[in-house]
């Protein structure tokens, strides 16, 4: 295997060039090499060890260390840390690491030559689109990124000062990313690109004030990158759990970079984009449009039961059961119900076969304990809940196909058969255990009857079987000053029989299983590394038994007084709310050639969906479908901290209702912040701002214009269109975002996806603004077949938006289309390409504004009722308009506003638009100035006007 390296003097970005890039022109220019051009890369043993030297602080020691696991048993390789300061190759007149210094005596100098040397050494092979993103990194990243980290890290400046630099080029990889739909920068595997680009972003990155949240593919990328054992090791050895604040010592010794101020820094799709299509894209769009209604598929005929057929596409979908004996609040509706509710109305969008199913997990202790405290019995309990989650459901639009329980026969029955078949192949083991036994209730107490001090973090509230706070799975016996959660007396360790599944047996049939489902799957990031985690520490015998009353009992001699552990009985409940549903259940739950299953819950749900069931069901040796898809959000905290009923503070499920905010609001602000590669924060403010920028002002104020259009210009009915270029390049650009939207909709991108919702608004809004239909409509004959072009392409783009908006909000979806009296093929089929479904002549009815203002009152009064012990807040003096200071992801996201609507300001005033259009976008531009001095607890005073001369 060759590899082919020139080394240059002045090290800088990109100093080091393979064969099939500029290296051998730069040579001719001059630039003498110091070692020979052509080396061999050397097998372990054939000659001396090498050295890799890499600096505490060192930005490009990241990537190196990353990439060095590459090569992890093929070369003798020694990692030395040495200071920033030190001189490690002889011939250098500056200080600098990382460096590599061969088996042969030669060195390597740059931290991209270096990690290419590491790849080619463990087989990878280079390509033209690595090279590409190698040198783009060299000449176009490196200098911003400098420039970032100098302004954060020595000049201690924040926010857009910081960001704006790099946000150009953080946009170009999202997008990157995006067009070519790949997990990776050049494929579906990792390269060297990846690697490099990652170490050189992780110190700006890792701070998620950096990474903006309209970024989520390159959120995603950068995730799961950064969840990989050499990257975590690699950030291990550089920052020393100090963050940026690492780099400081290395960057001060740095020349001040100079980076050019002048280049746009806006995160919006640019206008020179449009001019990348080709004419065959374009013609294929206009084509597209041209064929309309026609081209779509006939509707399915609906099923009761819906059922799987044979050589159709048949998507099973789930959410993960929630707990009967709670309230569910925004963060549990959004992990589970919402986000599987929005692909499933996806998917019956495409015309496939779906059946989507939930229900309530109704055995277990927590069950029990409810009923305890309320005085009730488990069975009222359930019964009382139940009802109480389907209402909140109902309310949040969720279309299940059936919302049953596990209180059913069904689950007695599936689960016993279940643990018969595990049973008699011998995967179920028997031992007896150490339990906390109170003598006062006399009798075993199961794991949530019991809390204590936690034995990893010292947390004292942490349950029987897992802590909240460190998340670490705990054994009851292990806690610190244990208390039965009934009397509150100090349990006793005893003895007790119990079962236990025998994952060790199974983990060769699991592992099978992953690695034929893993590779084509839709598993989110989280997913797949907290199964190989578990896996990594190698599985171990899980107790299925319980000593409870309340559960599916145990069907063997001897454990009569004992139950089935919900965890294992809880996923069975999907096959028996489905066997409720339908007797021909085996149909959907036994039929893994025919069917596709989508698993959606919050990443505490993981080992549970991708590790134990999985392991029941290979064990069982009966054919069952096993998840295809998990998708798995992090956690939804609300404002600066976490939901609690108990104190108060939180949303939730039955008092969402009661805020006057409609459904369909809540669904989009919740799916807007869906925490998908990270935790996010529920705010206030920011779902004012939400409501009022993206709904407001410019998905509801471009659909309303584009009808009221029609209405007042045309009678109501839709004007002939006479396509100009700019029209069809329109068509074009709308057609590739919808594809975009199926792409990552496809995938389960769901928070991505909204984002091509509200691009497509963004350039139809922009559209009517240029070509001003209001005032051509008044102008010549010309003039008025222009305005009449741009109202029918327009209310088009509305119609296609309606329909793009159906799984996200519903009831919107359903208004706008009965306000263009779309036929029912419209509404119910997502067509892959952007058609003409309003022909001219068609009618449309009465149009009227979708979205209310949300008001600064109104939502500081729900921000006081909800916030619990964190709403009081030492007086201040009387304002008229106060707001309580927000957290800096708040504040954060108001100075990111203001900056957009001030450009908007600028360029208006600019191309001298209209004084009413600017005098409008001013006053939204006061508002948010207004609104982030109240963010930041500062008074607010308008600008006065300025004098005239």
């Amino acid at each position: 295997m060759m590899g082919e390296i020139v080394y240059f003097r002045n090290p800088g970005p990109g100093n080091s060039f393979s064969r099939n890039s500029i290296s051998r022109r730069a040579a001719r220019q001059s630039l003498i090499p110091l070692a020979g051009d052509r080396f061999r890369l050397h097998q372990r043993g054939t000659h001396g060890e090498m050295r890799l030297f890499v600096s505490e602080g060192a930005p490009g020691s990241l990537p190196v260390l990353a990439a060095a696991g590459r090569a992890q048993g093929r070369v003798e390789l020694l990692i030395s840390t040495v200071g920033p300061e030190e001189c490690v190759v002889p011939f250098l007149t500056r200080p600098k690491v990382p460096v590599l210094q061969l088996d042969s005596g030669n060195y390597l100098f740059s931290a991209s030559a270096i990690c290419r040397y590491f790849f080619l050494l463990s087989g990878w092979e280079q390509d033209d689109l690595t090279n590409q993103w190698l040198e783009w990194e060299a000449t176009e990243l490196q200098p911003a990124l400098s420039a970032a980290l100098y302004y954060l890290v020595v000049q201690g400046k924040k926010g857009e000062d910081v960001l704006g630099p790099v946000r150009r080029a953080l946009t170009h990889i999202d997008h990157s990313l995006s067009r070519r739909s790949c997990p990776f920068l050049a494929g579906e595997t990792e390269s060297l690109a990846d690697i490099v680009l990652w170490g050189a972003l992780y110190p700006l990155l890792q701070d998620p004030a950096y990474l903006p949240e309209e970024l989520g593919t390159l959120h995603s990328w950068f995730q799961t990158l950064s969840s990989q054992e050499p990257c975590q090791r690699a950030v291990e050895t550089v920052l020393k759990q100090q963050g940026v604040l690492a780099l400081r010592p290395y960057l001060q010794k740095q020349p001040q970079p100079s980076f050019l101020e002048g280049r746009a820094v806006s995160n919006e799709p640019e206008e020179e984009e449009l001019a990348t299509l080709s004419e065959e894209e374009i013609a294929m769009a206009v084509a597209a449009w041209e064929k309309g209604l026609g081209s779509l598929p006939p509707l399915r005929p609906q099923q009761n039961p819906v059922l799987p057929v044979a050589g159709e596409r048949n998507v099973l979908i789930t959410s993960a059961l929630p707990y009967v004996n709670n309230v569910p609040h925004l963060g549990n509706i959004i992990g589970c119900v919402l986000s599987a509710d929005v692909f499933a109305r996806y998917s019956r969008l495409r015309q496939w076969n779906t059946l989507y199913l939930c229900g309530t997990d109704e055995y277990g202790t927590a069950t029990e304990t409810k009923a305890m405290e309320e005085g009730l019995t488990p069975q009222e309990i359930c019964d009382k809940y139940h009802a109480v989650h389907a209402d909140i459901y109902r309310w949040f639009n969720i279309s299940f196909d059936i919302f049953g329980r596990t209180t059913t026969p069904q689950q007695t029955k599936i689960t016993q058969d279940i643990f018969q078949r595990l049973f008699t192949r011998g995967f179920v083991l028997q031992d007896t255990v150490e339990q906390l036994r109170c003598e006062h209730c006399a009798r075993f107490l199961a794991d949530r009857f019991v809390e204590g001090v936690c034995p990893f973090c010292g947390y004292e509230e942490a349950r029987g079987d897992q802590c909240d706070k460190c998340g670490k799975l705990i054994n009851a016996i292990e806690l610190k000053k244990p208390q039965c959660k009934v009397c509150r007396s100090c349990p006793v360790v005893k003895s007790s029989r119990h079962l236990f599944l025998d994952l060790p047996k199974l983990e060769k049939r699991l592992e099978e299983w992953l690695e034929k489902t893993l590779p084509g799957s839709d598993w989110t990031p989280n997913a797949r590394f907290i199964i190989r985690s578990w896996l990594r520490d190698g599985l171990k015998p899980r107790c299925i038994t319980r000593d409870l009353k309340w559960g599916t009992p145990v069907p063997l001699e001897g454990f009569e007084d004992k139950v089935f552990y919900v965890w294992f009985d809880a996923t069975i409940g999907y096959l028996s709310i489905t066997a409720n549903y339908t007797d021909q259940w085996e149909r959907w739950w036994k039929n893994p050639e025919q069917v596709s299953l989508y698993q959606f819950m919050a990443k505490d749900n993981v080992p549970f969906h991708g590790l134990v069931f999985p392991c029941s069901a290979l064990g069982t040796e009966d054919n069952y479908t096993l998840v295809s898809h998990l998708i798995a959000t992090e956690y939804l905290n609300y404002e600066d901290g976490k939901f609690s009923k108990s104190r108060g503070v939180g949303v939730f499920g039955d008092m969402a209702q009661n805020t006057g905010i409609p459904a369909d609001i809540w669904r989009f602000y919740l799916l807007y912040i869906r925490p998908e590669g990270q935790d996010t924060a529920f705010s206030w403010t920011d779902m004012l701002l939400k409501n009022n920028s993206e709904l407001l002002n410019n998905l509801g104020n471009f659909i309303n214009r584009a009808g009221m259009f029609v209405s007042k210009f045309f009678g109501c009915f839709v004007p002939e269109m006479v396509l100009t270029s700019d029209d069809r390049r329109l068509l074009a650009h709308v057609t590739l975002e919808l594809q975009h939207y199926h792409q990552l909709l496809e995938k389960a991108r769901i928070r991505d996806a909204l984002r091509s919702i509200l691009t497509i608004s963004r350039h139809g809004n922009q559209y009517i603004q240029v070509n001003e239909p209001w005032k051509r409509i008044k102008g010549s004959e010309a003039d008025r077949q222009r305005a009449g072009t741009v109202t029918g392409l327009a209310v088009n783009i509305a119609a296609l938006l309606s329909v793009m908006l159906q799984p996200y909000m519903p009831t919107v979806s359903a208004t706008i289309q009965a306000q263009l009296q779309l036929s029912p093929p419209a509404c119910s089929i997502l067509p892959t390409n952007f058609l003409c479904t309003l022909p001219a002549g068609h009618q449309i009815g009465t149009v009227s504004p979708l979205f209310q203002k949300l008001e600064n009152d109104q939502i500081e009064s729900l921000r006081q009722r909800f916030g619990g012990g964190q709403a009081k807040v030492s007086p201040k003096p009387a304002v008229v308009e106060t707001v309580t200071t927000a957290g800096p992801q708040q504040v954060q996201v108001l100075m990111d506003e203001v900056t957009k609507q001030g450009n908007i300001v600028r360029e208006l005033k600019a191309q001298k638009a209209d004084k009413n259009q600017v005098a409008a976008e001013v006053a939204k531009l006061l508002d948010l100035k207004k609104q982030l001095a109240l963010a930041e607890g500062k008074p607010f005073e308008t600008p006065k006007g300025k004098k005239k001369r």
